[in-house]
C-alpha cells in the first residue's frame, strides 16, 4: 500500500499529507496542519484570524510497521491583536512544547508495561533510556489523576508489605483496599500511625467507611479508630487460625530437629477437616507420643471449629467456651492465645456478623511483591506508588 494511503489510516485527522521520505531506520512525513478558522490565543484567550507566517514543526509519532514515524507539520503562525504578540496554532493530540504526540506516549506506556525492561522499549522506538523512564513515570501519574477527589469506600482492607531495608532500619508500605468493590485504593509509606494520617487523612468520606479489616496489629486498630470513627473493625481470619502456628513450628522442632523428611509437618498445620480418615489417624498416633504437641494441635483445631459456626450468637457463645477451656492449660504459648482472643474478642466476633476477610487485600500485596522482583527492588517510594497502582485494578 502507498504511503499516501496508508497515511490516511494512521495520521491525525487534523493534519494533511503531503509527502514522504527516509528518516534514520524509520520514515519522515510531511504534512500541514488543516485551517479551522479562528485560532484562539495561548496567552489571552482571544480568537485571531490575522495571518503572521507559517512555521515547521517535528513531531515523533507512533511506529507503523514496525518503523518509527517523524512528522515534519507546516503549521500556520498568527497575530493577537490584544497581546501584539505572534502565537502558532496548535494541532490537538499534540501537547505545547511536546516533540512527541500523546498517542505515542500511551503506546510507549503500554510497551513499557509488557517488556521485560525499559532498556527494550528505548531500543524499539529509538529513544534514550533516560526519557523512556521519564515518561513512564509521568504517563502512569496521568493516568491516576483520573482518580482525583475519589471517596474512602464503605468496606476497607489495611495490611502492609515490606518495601526497603535503608541504613539498617526496614521500610514498610501500607496498602488500602476497596474490598466491596475489589479495587486497590491507596498506598502510603510506612505503618507508623501520625504518618498515615498525615498522607491519607485528607481524603474524604472517612465517616462512611463501615467496616476496617485488618490483621491484629495495634497499630493498624488505634489507627482505624482515629482515621474512621463510625467504622467496626473486623480481625481477619486468616491471622486468627494461624496465631498457633509458630508454636507448632517450634516444638516439632525440638522434638525433630530440622529434619525436613518428617512428612507429617504439613499435615500437622492443615485443617483436620481436608484430611483423609487414614491421615487422621496416621496424625493421632504420632500426636499420642508427643502431649505438648497434642495440646497445640487440639487448640488449632478449636480455632477452625470456631470459624465453622453460624451466626453471630453461637460464635460468641463458641469463643467462650474457648476461652474457658485453654483457662486450664499451663502452656505458655496457650496462655498467650486466650489473652489474644480475649483482647481481640470483639473485632472476630465482628467476622460472623459481616463475613469479610483481607483476602483481596493479601492478594494485591502479593502484586506489590511481583512488582518489586520485576523491578529488581525500589528506591523511590513515588515511583513504586506509581508502578504498583497502575498493577492493580483500580
Amino acid at each position: 500500500m502507498p504511503e499516501s494511503k496508508l497515511s490516511q489510516f494512521f495520521l491525525m485527522k487534523e493534519l494533511k499529507f503531503l509527502s514522504t521520505g527516509s528518516w534514520r531506520q524509520g520514515r519522515i512525513w510531511t504534512c500541514e496542519k488543516l485551517r479551522t478558522g479562528a485560532e484562539v490565543c495561548p496567552r489571552c484567550a482571544t480568537p485571531s484570524t490575522c495571518r503572521y507566517g507559517v512555521a515547521y514543526t517535528n513531531v515523533r509519532d507512533e511506529v507503523v510497521r514496525g518503523q518509527p514515524i517523524l512528522l515534519r507539520i507546516r503549521k500556520h503562525r498568527y497575530l493577537c491583536k490584544v497581546c501584539r504578540k505572534p502565537f502558532t496554532e496548535a494541532v490537538p493530540g499534540i501537547l505545547p512544547r511536546r516533540r512527541t504526540t500523546q498517542r505515542l506516549r500511551k503506546q510507549m506506556l503500554l510497551d513499557c508495561e509488557q517488556f521485560t525492561n525499559l532498556s527494550q522499549v528505548a531500543h524499539r522506538h529509538y529513544f534514550s533510556k533516560s526519557f523512556v523512564h521519564r515518561l513512564f513515570y509521568e504517563q502512569m501519574e496521568l493516568r491516576l489523576r483520573e482518580r482525583v477527589g475519589q471517596r474512602w469506600p464503605q468496606v476497607v482492607g489495611i495490611d502492609e508489605h515490606f518495601f526497603s531495608r535503608s541504613k539498617g532500619f526496614t521500610e514498610f508500605t501500607t496498602v488500602f483496599t476497596d474490598i466491596g468493590r475489589r479495587k486497590m485504593f491507596e498506598m502510603a509509606e510506612s505503618k507508623n500511625k501520625s504518618s498515615l494520617l498525615e498522607q491519607v487523612g485528607q481524603i474524604e468520606g472517612r465517616q462512611n467507611v463501615t467496616l476496617a479489616v485488618m490483621d491484629l496489629s495495634r497499630g493498624y486498630h488505634a489507627l482505624a479508630k482515629e482515621l474512621f470513627p463510625n467504622a467496626r473493625i473486623v480481625a481477619d481470619k486468616f491471622h486468627v487460625l494461624r496465631l498457633l502456628t509458630p508454636a507448632l513450628i517450634r516444638v516439632r522442632r525440638q522434638i525433630h530437629g530440622h529434619r525436613q523428611e518428617l512428612h507429617l509437618r504439613r499435615k500437622l498445620l492443615m485443617n483436620r477437616g481436608r484430611l483423609e480418615y487414614f491421615q487422621r489417624c496416621e496424625v493421632d498416633r504420632y500426636l499420642n507420643q508427643h502431649p505438648e504437641l497434642k495440646e497445640l494441635y487440639h487448640f488449632k483445631e478449636r480455632l477452625h471449629q470456631l470459624y465453622r459456626t453460624k451466626g453471630y450468637v453461637r460464635a460468641g457463645q463458641a469463643l467462650q467456651n474457648l476461652l474457658l477451656e485453654m483457662e486450664r492449660s499451663t502452656q505458655p504459648d496457650v496462655v498467650r492465645l486466650r489473652a489474644t482472643l480475649k483482647a481481640w474478642s470483639p473485632e472476630i466476633l465482628e467476622y460472623f456478623r459481616s463475613r469479610f476477610t483481607n483476602a483481596f487485600t493479601e492478594a494485591m500485596n502479593g502484586i506489590a511483591k511481583l512488582v518489586q522482583r520485576r523491578g529488581c527492588g525500589y528506591r523511590n517510594f513515588k515511583n513504586y506508588r506509581l508502578r504498583t497502582l497502575n498493577a492493580c485494578p483500580l
